[in-house]
This record gives structure tokens, sequence and C-alpha cells, in this order.
């Protein structure tokens, strides 16, 4: 299976992004490359994200899975 590089987005201290993380390392464990970015390195991530994170963006594409989302929502957004 094909697995596109993700990015996710979060902050310290912010208990759903940990939440998000847990739900997406087993596939990390399974070779699904994702990084971890914090919303306050760039003004516009907080703009953006700032009420929605945590955010699962794919790299290629450009989508974005917002929080909550368990481990199947997660295989599949891979798999568009």
């Amino acid at each position: 299976m094909y697995l596109p590089e993700c990015q996710l987005f979060g902050t310290l201290g912010c208990h759903l992004c940990e939440q998000a993380e847990a739900v997406v390392l087993p596939l990390v464990e399974h070779g699904l490359l994702v990084e971890l970015l914090d919303i306050v390195e760039r003004p516009e991530w907080v703009d953006d994200y700032s009420l929605r994170i945590p955010v699962l963006r794919r790299v290629d594409t450009g989508a974005e899975l917002d929080w909550p989302f368990e481990m199947d929502q997660v295989v599949r957004f891979l798999q568009r």
C-alpha cells in the first residue's frame, strides 16, 4: 500500500494533538511519514489552524483531515 507523506498540525500542550499522534503512531510504525508541525512557528498556520488543530494533511494532495478522527478514518484518508 502506498503511504503518502503527511503533516500533523498541532501545538505543545494540546491534549487533542497528543491523542491524534497516538492514533497515527501505529501507521508510522508501518512506514507512514508524518511531520509534526507546531502552528506557532508561522503566523499563517495560526490563522489557518488555531481553531481546528489537530489537523492531518497529505503533502501530495493538500487534503486535510480534521480532528476528531480514528484509525479507520485515517486509513481511508490515506487511500484517497
